[in-house]
């Protein structure tokens, strides 16, 4: 009996299929080839419901145990993390919660005084963004960018979903409402152009789901220093693989987890070996603000390239 052909399979129709062994060359600035940037998670969780990694099973709300573990993170992490950027002179790129302003807004405070930029993630991530029909999801991408806007004089670029939960119509309604980039999909290590309803467009920024401290550290349960290792490990890699073209190479990290001193320690050592290389030139150290605008730079100047 013949086989059967099903067909072809659903697809999502915002970019076609590209190797990455097959496209236009170009340079990020300074001539460097491997652009790096540091995703700081600044999260703020509802007590006694909702979402939230765990460092233990759940217990019955309020979940104390787990609750106040990503708090220190707020209270704790997060100024030590930004001691470690100050003292190495990296920029960052803090993906907020627009719940932190009335939680802690001396914390947002202090990466808007350092100059970092400012990326939507939702207003808490005790919540999922795709569950939203498309009022409630556009309602909530406005009222966050309004907020920012108002309470840090910025208005967000880029947007990262609360436990990157997307509806169909997220990257049309983060183009309609103002944003310029997501970083919610994984699928490249250069940025991609996504197609959306409106026809204007938008950015798709790499950001890592294995360079990342959650599945790494909790889910995979890796110690600090082997996380630490991977980032030294993938770098390594991705700038030997630069040479031949453009890369990115994003790191995704959470204050309750590498703000805990031990890893903290471990992080340091990661990082200054990567500001080795930057010093000597090598790399590109930025924000992913950063890298949008120099594509949206490149597309006007080549359009054909970045269609």
């Amino acid at each position: 009996m013949p086989a059967i052909y099903p067909g072809l399979l659903p697809d999502h129709g915002r970019f076609p299929y590209r190797p990455i062994t097959q496209r236009p060359d170009y340079q990020w600035p300074g001539g460097a080839r491997l652009a790096v940037y540091l995703a700081l998670n600044i999260e703020h969780f509802a007590f006694g419901e909702g979402l939230g990694a765990m460092i233990g099973p759940a217990s019955p709300q309020p979940d104390v145990l787990n609750y106040s573990w990503r708090e220190y993170g707020n209270r704790v992490g997060a100024w030590r993390c930004l001691e470690l950027f100050d003292q190495l002179r990296l920029p960052a790129a803090a993906l907020i919660n627009t719940a932190l302003y009335d939680h802690c807004p001396e914390l947002v405070a202090a990466f808007v005084a350092r100059g970092d930029e400012l990326v939507g993630h939702g207003h808490s991530n005790a919540e999922r963004q795709g569950a939203l029909d498309e009022a409630g999801e556009r309602e909530l991408l406005q009222l966050c960018s309004e907020r920012m806007h108002l309470r840090s004089g910025v208005t967000p670029g880029g947007w990262l979903s609360p436990w990157i939960s997307e509806s169909r119509l997220t990257p049309d309604l983060l183009a309609e409402t103002g944003y310029r980039y997501t970083l919610n999909w994984c699928h490249d290590d250069q940025p991609v152009r996504m197609r959306t309803r409106d026809g204007r467009g938008l950015w798709s920024i790499p950001y890592p789901q294995e360079l990342n401290d959650i599945p790494m550290i909790v889910g995979r349960q890796l110690d600090g220093k082997d996380f630490a290792q991977m980032i030294i490990d993938n770098f390594d890699e991705m700038l030997d693989q630069s040479r031949t073209q453009p890369l990115v190479m994003g790191i995704a990290l959470h204050p309750y987890l590498v703000g805990q001193p031990y890893r903290l320690r471990h992080l340091r050592r990661a990082l200054q070996h990567l500001v080795a290389a930057r010093d000597r030139g090598e790399v590109w150290f930025t924000t992913p603000g950063a890298i949008c605008q120099h594509m949206e730079g490149l597309a006007r100047q080549h359009p054909e390239d970045h269609a």
